[in-house]
């Protein structure tokens, strides 16, 4: 368990000393750790410790980097050693990819062996499919007035449907003017009224409160 301890240490290490700040910006650390003791000769897989989600911003490949003393892992995860980065960039043109730093503040920094066009363009890739799937919530807003009549509270009414049907939340605004400011309670049951008739479509994230002196205001979140 002694060599066990030792990969929980360095895993420990190197995600302590890259933060999220620095330029290579790792995320997302997973330490997987396999240890085979036998008696005698000792065969000790060393454990594999896989960094993803590599920022492409400030990072160094194959003859960048000069490194006297590296940590080198494959394309598959599992580390290969500590090494210099001349020997380290032989092994990549052995297995015909590049050397990349994925790790530049760990100790000794980690390099690992990839196709880096080939991970840029998938890093690429992730990103617009991850843009075009991402739900944009907009607040579109619903305009009220002490007094309205029906048939424009229920053209109100209609489009705020809408709005919470298309994944939007809704602001539903009473405005008061002149001598109305004296009579904001009604605002409140005109907002209450909108609410119930939207309740099969959104709830009432707050009560009706005022927004500086002359509206009142509650939004509405899609159900």
């Amino acid at each position: 368990m002694r060599v066990a301890g030792q990969a929980e240490v360095f895993a420990s290490h190197l995600a302590g000393r890259t933060s999220p700040g620095n330029a290579l910006n790792i995320i997302n650390y997973v330490a997987a750790f396999s240890v085979i003791m036998r008696t005698g000769p000792c065969l000790v897989r060393y454990f594999i410790v896989e960094v993803s989600a590599i920022n492409k911003e400030g990072l160094m490949i194959n003859e960048d980097i000069r490194e006297k003393e590296l940590r080198l892992i494959d394309e598959n995860g599992t580390v290969l050693g500590i090494m210099s980065a001349k020997d380290a960039q032989l092994i990549a043109n052995e297995h015909e990819t590049d050397l990349v730093m994925i790790a530049p503040n760990a100790n000794p920094p980690v390099c690992k062996l990839m196709d880096y066009k080939k991970y840029v363009f998938d890093q690429a890739k992730k990103e617009r499919d991850a843009r075009k799937n991402q739900k944009v919530v907009s607040v579109k807003e619903v305009r009220l007035s002490i007094g309205i009549g029906d048939h424009d509270f229920n053209v109100k009414l209609k489009s705020a449907i809408k709005f919470l049907e298309e994944g939007n939340k809704v602001k539903v605004s009473v405005f008061f003017g002149g001598r109305e400011l004296r009579y904001t309670n009604e605002g409140e049951i005109l907002v209450d009224r909108m609410a119930e008739c939207l309740k099969d479509y959104g709830v009432m994230e707050k009560r009706p409160k005022m927004e500086g002196r002359k509206v009142m205001s509650a939004i509405i979140n899609p159900k």
